[in-house]
């Protein structure tokens, strides 16, 4: 494990630690008044009540819907963005690592996030999210292709699916090749690399641009005795990294990013159009003659607009570095039996590709 990763710190929601002029909502205060305050750069605070926060959020979406009534990908996006900042000037108190106001969620993030800042202002979503992330923590996720439980910790993405997980799982036990060293690219929640060790690789270096990917990642290896196997880092693709590897694992966004990204989930979820040029560039001089590249992605992209380029594909077509030697795709499930699909993922695929350089073939 990485020495220096005992002083990486979390990215973690800002915080108010002063004393500032806000508007106090209580029950019986004009909600439709407290918004229109909100939209134009005030602090409201949350008083009495959790369930006060949720009533103004909802008025909040309303108020907006009557003036963003675009349905496009722009309009939509114009809404979520004037939603997100109004939204954000919605203040909770927390005094000695809780919630203030009544019948509040327990939220261990907040004394684990702050230890030595007890008494500060948050943002109502930024509560709401913590909240999520705390309950997804403490009941861990159960990852049949691990046999075992993971627990994400804040800001870390972690599959609700795990269609690719199979794919990856079916290929490695497969595999016949050297584990004698491994990278993985945006290791996230840690479930590739724990699997990779699983079916007998010695030693991993995992990468990911997100802190608390990386501290998620490095708790997780405390507490499964998989220390000795992993090298972390904290950087950008294979920034640090001065192994040449048996096999390179990548699980990348799947849909090209139309906006600015923001750090963490933001760029676990959407990519730059410079992300997989790099990447393929880079790759080629970390894999051993022998190597194999394994990317785990999806058709998603192609399914929401049939013109939206394939980003491996194209490096295939464009680039005389590679030469695929499987390509898997399997359907993706609803997320429940009884869910009979209605949106865009009713066609979507999720895809294995293992590549190889091209001067071995």
């Amino acid at each position: 494990m990485n020495q220096d990763l005992l002083t990486l710190q979390p990215d973690k929601p800002p915080i108010i630690t002063s004393e500032i002029e806000v508007i106090r909502f209580y029950h019986d205060t004009d909600a439709k008044a407290a918004v229109q305050e909100m939209i134009v750069g005030t602090y409201v605070l949350v008083e009495e009540f959790y369930s006060n926060g949720l009533e103004i959020l909802a008025e909040l979406k309303r108020t907006l819907l009557v003036y963003y009534t675009d349905k496009k990908f722009q309009g939509q996006r114009d809404f979520r963005s004037a939603f997100r900042e109004a939204s954000h000037r919605l203040l909770v108190e927390v005094k000695g690592h809780k919630l203030v106001v009544k019948k509040a969620p327990v939220i261990g993030w907040l004394k684990v996030l702050y230890p030595e800042i007890a008494d500060f202002y948050v943002s109502f979503p930024e509560v709401q999210g913590m909240n999520s992330a705390w309950q997804w923590y403490q009941k861990g996720i159960e990852v049949k292709t691990l046999g075992i439980t993971l627990h994400p910790f804040y800001g870390t993405y972690f599959p609700t699916r795990f269609e690719h997980l199979t794919l990856f799982d079916r290929w490695l036990k497969k595999y016949i090749g050297s584990k004698e060293k491994a990278i993985e690219i945006g290791v996230g929640s840690g479930i590739l690399s724990f699997q990779l060790i699983q079916n007998g690789f010695k030693t991993i270096f995992a990468s990911d641009t997100n802190k608390n990917a990386i501290i998620g990642v490095a708790q997780e290896c405390k507490r499964l005795d998989y220390e000795a196997n992993i090298t972390l880092n904290h950087g950008d693709l294979f920034e640090n990294c001065d192994v040449k590897a048996d096999v390179i694992v990548f699980n990348p966004p799947w849909l090209l990013a139309k906006h600015s990204l923001e750090e963490g989930l933001d760029k676990a979820i959407y990519y730059e159009k410079e992300l997989f040029p790099q990447f393929f560039e880079q790759a080629q001089k970390h894999l051993t003659c022998h190597g194999k590249i394994v990317l785990l992605f999806s058709n998603l992209a192609q399914v929401i607009d049939a013109k939206s380029p394939h980003p491996i594909i194209e490096e295939l077509r464009t680039n005389g570095r590679f030469k695929k030697e499987l390509h898997l795709r399997r359907d993706v499930n609803a997320s429940s039996k009884k869910t009979k699909r209605t949106d865009s993922r009713e066609n979507e695929k999720v895809e294995l590709w293992v590549l190889t350089p091209k001067e071995m073939v």
